[in-house]
């Protein structure tokens, strides 16, 4: 009997990175649900790292058999990209125009291994760097850092570089390459436990998804890849139908963040800013202009990543500068 089965009602939901739960390097609404969970329910999603055979370190050592088969098993369904994600969840109750709210609640690492990598045609300076490589790196769960070949030690920081819901069926199978308005592969650091995502929904159920394992990044990932690693994660998912958004925004105990994504990092900017004024108006009752020249005084704007085609950039605005007194 799986886990699922055996829960108990007061126990969270739980995805394992068996093949049945998995689909690899799209996104689509037709991609069937695997499970279907109330609103409000939590659930426990385990996830692979993104790579291929090439990736893995000698020995193989961690969840080796359950990703050397979820990349080979001509059973699990795949794209073009190389993201393994777990799902999608059936939200009961989500309809296209609601909103739904991810509560990220814990990440842990499940490895004890990650990797980043210089790719072929790949990250913010593909003819510059052409030592085509990939990069073992020593992850400690208990201690939560990892340690560069060279011995520098880092402090972990994990976050799922892709959380999703499908996109409209009209946009077909996508790449999940690409960050876009269902979310996807947003490679946004902020994301982490103690942060809520909203994100809109398009289709019944929301079909919500994760993948996409990163020990740490820095602002702006710019190889292609950051600390790519095994994780698991918490997440309480919830219907919204007293809300309305076109793309994902965050926001934790102190900050709102917004995001945007576009081929173009200056239009990435706009779209950051735009969604950025908008909950600055609903949240501080002020003006449109005001909070314009607000955002000048009080914002900090980030480049999330320059690497998935879509490139990323995000700002963050205090909370308790929206108040007025």
């Amino acid at each position: 009997m799986s886990r699922e089965q055996s829960r108990t009602p007061d126990e969270p939901h739980h995805l394992d990175w068996r093949l049945e739960h998995l689909f690899i390097g799209y996104f689509d609404a037709k991609t069937p649900a695997v499970l279907e969970i109330a609103s409000g329910d939590d659930i426990i999603l385990d996830c692979l790292p993104a790579g291929s055979l090439a990736s893995l370190p000698p020995g193989h050592e961690g969840v080796l058999p359950a990703h050397l088969a979820a990349l080979q098993a001509e059973g699990v369904a795949r794209g073009p990209s190389n993201h393994i994600m777990t799902g999608p969840v059936h939200v009961r109750g989500a309809e296209p125009g609601d909103v739904l709210q991810v509560d990220i609640l814990d990440i842990q690492p499940r490895q004890t291994w990650g990797f980043t990598a210089i790719l072929p045609l790949k990250g913010a300076l593909p003819e510059e760097f052409t030592n085509y490589q990939f990069m073992h790196i020593e992850v400690d769960p208990e201690r939560l850092t990892c340690r560069l070949p060279w011995g520098l030690e880092l402090p972990l920081d994990p976050f799922f570089g892709i959380m999703a819901v499908a996109p409209p069926p009209a946009w077909g199978r996508l790449s999940s390459a690409e960050p876009r308005a269902f979310g996807g592969n947003m490679d946004n650091r902020e994301l982490r436990p103690g942060t809520t995502l909203y994100l809109p929904v398009f289709n019944e159920g929301a079909l919500f998804s994760a993948g996409d394992g990163h020990g740490r990044q820095g602002d702006g990932e710019v190889c292609i890849a950051a600390l790519e690693t095994a994780l698991t994660g918490r997440f309480r998912l919830t219907v919204r139908k007293d809300m309305s958004i076109t793309g994902p925004f965050a926001e934790d105990a102190e900050q709102i963040i917004s995001m945007g994504f576009d081929a173009d990092l200056d239009e990435a900017m706009r779209k950051a800013l735009r969604a950025m004024i908008d909950l600055v108006v609903e949240r501080a009752g002020i003006t449109r202009d005001q909070a314009y020249m607000m955002l000048s005084l009080a914002s900090e704007l980030i480049v999330t990543q320059v690497v998935d085609g879509e490139k990323g950039v995000h700002m963050k605005v205090r909370k308790d500068w929206l108040v007025r007194t």
